[in-house]
């Protein structure tokens, strides 16, 4: 099986964001409202990964999407704890609550029922979770939107992949190979992964938003975020800003650095999968 060639992602300035609360507190307002007309504004369809190494105590995540500034509403992390993703019918406000349940003690696995028990959409979530041990678990809709399929996820040493309306499952074999054979910090094997999801296909929509999130023991809020929140072919973007950064959080990855060259310039245009033969 080959080897997917990989590079990096954007540079820290104004784009970089606090690593989470007032997102929250937009989301807990608009629950307020209609819940009907609320769903219809959290649809987010994406792929992402998650991961963790309990080595270095550096845990992130990294998403991808058609979404505009898919970076603000998908992937969530916290130093000392772990890192999350909520999709597909994303819910921001469970973002800092799944981290909280996780500094509470709480395994992956419980975290993610205590969200979905009594939850009406529960049908409709794709979600992920990662503890800085590196237990990681992710779970799938039950009932996406027409538009979702394909979805799927992988998990593997101290990750876990996700995503949905993707062109096929290449998507999430790629990122998941990616993520295990880069060699490099994990910032470098997050960036690898997403990019070769990207390659893969990623989403049958379109190229629109992409983001990482890394953070470190010991170091107060994001330790690394960056994000385009809207480009004809965001990952693309981000990995070629990644690769004009200099940050501590990278590491020797031959992607990562200058000068920087389009991995996969002849890839095909997104669409969706082919259903021929599907049960529905």
């Amino acid at each position: 099986m080959r080897r997917p060639r990989l590079f990096n992602v954007l540079t820290a300035g104004s784009a970089v964001l606090a690593c989470g609360a007032s997102f929250v507190r937009a989301a807990e307002q608009r629950q307020q409202t209609d819940f009907s007309a609320v769903a219809q504004q959290q649809i987010t369809a994406t792929f992402s990964i998650v991961a963790a190494d309990p080595k270095t105590g550096v845990c992130g995540a990294a998403v991808a999407s058609k979404y505009p500034a898919v970076g603000k509403v998908v992937p969530y992390v916290r130093a000392g704890v772990g890192a999350f993703c909520t999709q597909h019918w994303h819910n921001p406000a469970w973002g800092e609550k799944a981290l909280d349940l996780l500094q509470e003690g709480k395994l992956p696995e419980e975290v993610l029922a205590e969200l979905l028990r009594d939850d009406p959409q529960r049908g409709k979530r794709q979600l992920a979770i990662i503890d800085l041990e590196g237990r990681a678990v992710n779970r799938n809709p039950s009932d996406a939107d027409p538009s979702g399929v394909y979805w799927g996820a992988a998990s593997g040493r101290y990750y876990a992949c996700q995503g949905n309306t993707l062109t096929g499952r290449e998507v999430i074999a790629a990122m998941a190979q990616a993520y295990e054979e880069t060699r490099g910090s994990l910032a470098d094997r997050l960036m690898a992964a997403l990019l070769a999801g990207d390659c893969a296909g990623g989403d049958h929509r379109g190229h629109l938003a992409a983001s990482i999130r890394v953070a470190k023991k010991g170091v107060e809020g994001c330790w690394l975020e960056l994000q385009v929140e809207k480009s004809d072919d965001a990952v693309i973007e981000l990995a070629r800003k990644y690769a004009e950064l200099k940050h501590e959080a990278k590491g020797d990855w031959p992607g990562g650095g200058l000068p920087f060259k389009h991995p996969c310039p002849d890839r095909a245009q997104p669409k969706p999968p082919t259903t021929k033969g599907e049960t529905r």
